[in-house]
C-alpha cells in the first residue's frame, strides 16, 4: 500500500506541473534531450546536408539575410550581412528555438566554412582559390534547425571570381533562388563587390568537419 501511495504522489506532482507532458520534459532532461516549452514554427521533414530539421515559419515577420563581400588589402575576402527580423544570439544561447534569433553558417561551394554569430568576417584568401566560387549564408534556430519559409531555407548567395588567391571578385550579382554565373576574369580585376539580394534561396551544402565559431 505505501507503494501505491507513493505511485499516486508522483502522479500528483505530475499533474502539478502540467500534467504527463511535465514529467515526460523532466525524464527528457535527464536523458540530455532538449525540450522546448513554446514551439517556433512547424518542423518539416525536410533537412540540410548535417541532417537538421528546417523548421517553417510564416513569410510575415520571417527571418531575412543578404550577403556583400569585398577584397580585402591582405588578399582575403571582407563579407558582411544584413540581416532583418533576425538577431544574432551570444555564445552559450540555450538550445532553444526562438522567433528570429539564432546563428549563421557560412559555405564556400558548399563546404562549410564558419559559424557566424555576428554580421561580420573575414574569409581567409586560401579558401577561395582562382576562379568563380559561390559563397552562402543560411540562418539556423539555436536548436540547430534551419530557418525555412515555403520549404525553402533562408539563405543568400553571391559569386565571387579570384584571379590569384583570393585577389578580387566579378561583379556578379544573384536574383532570388539563384546564383549568378561568374564572368570572365580580367588580367587586372578590379575591387568590386558581389552582393546578393535578400530571399530564402535553395542551396547544396557539404560540411566539413571542424568549423570555427565566429562570436
Amino acid at each position: 500500500m505505501r507503494w501505491t501511495r507513493g505511485l499516486l504522489a508522483a502522479f500528483a506532482v505530475c499533474a502539478l506541473l502540467g500534467g504527463a507532458a511535465g514529467c515526460g520534459a523532466g525524464e527528457a532532461h535527464e536523458r540530455g534531450v532538449t525540450v522546448s516549452a513554446s514551439p517556433v514554427g512547424t518542423l518539416l521533414d525536410e533537412m540540410d546536408e548535417e541532417g537538421r530539421l528546417y523548421r517553417e515559419v510564416g513569410k510575415k515577420g520571417a527571418p531575412e539575410v543578404a550577403i556583400e563581400i569585398q577584397p580585402d588589402a591582405a588578399g582575403g575576402w571582407d563579407v558582411r550581412l544584413t540581416v532583418r527580423d533576425f538577431r544574432f544570439s551570444p555564445a552559450g544561447a540555450r538550445a532553444v528555438p526562438v522567433a528570429g534569433r539564432g546563428l549563421a553558417h557560412l559555405y564556400v561551394d558548399g563546404r562549410t566554412v564558419a559559424r557566424l554569430r555576428t554580421a561580420g568576417y573575414r574569409l581567409a584568401g586560401h579558401l577561395v582559390p582562382r576562379g568563380t566560387h559561390h559563397v552562402t549564408v543560411r540562418l539556423y534556430a539555436d536548436d540547430g534547425t534551419v530557418w525555412a519559409v515555403h520549404g525553402k531555407p533562408v539563405e543568400s548567395t553571391a559569386d565571387i571570381t579570384a584571379s590569384d588567391s583570393g585577389s578580387a571578385p566579378g561583379p556578379e550579382s544573384a536574383p532570388p533562388g539563384t546564383s549568378a554565373p561568374g564572368p570572365a576574369t580580367p588580367a587586372v580585376p578590379p575591387p568590386r563587390a558581389s552582393t546578393s539580394p535578400v530571399s530564402p534561396a535553395a542551396s547544396q551544402a557539404t560540411p566539413s568537419v571542424v568549423v570555427p565559431e565566429v562570436r
